[in-house]
């Protein structure tokens, strides 16, 4: 009897050891150390300059605009004020009215 619990034991603490096995862990690598740049060096030369644009193109004329509509009529202006009345007649008058004679018969 001893050894039926003592094999069940083993075969059982061989099981769980078999499963459960770590896994090797590998350091990263180091990162690779960073070069430094050095002092920058002396400009260069001036490039050459540039050509010149030309010049764009006139435009097309604008069409011309639309005529503007015909003015009102102007109202009718009022009727303008009576003339004054003239002067009554004189009875007597300063004028003298000379009726030629008739010519007598035979001279």
């Amino acid at each position: 009897m001893k050894y039926s619990i003592v094999f069940p034991v083993v075969l059982v603490a061989l099981a769980l050891s078999a499963c459960s096995k770590p896994a090797a862990v590998t350091p990263a690598a180091a990162p690779a150390a960073a070069a430094m740049p050095g002092p920058a060096g002396p400009a260069g030369p001036a490039g050459p300059a540039g050509a010149t644009g030309s010049t764009g193109d006139v435009g097309p004329t604008g069409n011309a605009g639309a005529q503007g509509a015909t003015g009102d009529t102007g109202a009718t202006g009022s009727k303008g004020s009576t003339g004054a009345t003239g002067d009554r007649g004189k009875t007597g008058s300063d004028t003298v009215i000379v009726v030629p004679a008739a010519p007598t018969p035979g001279r």
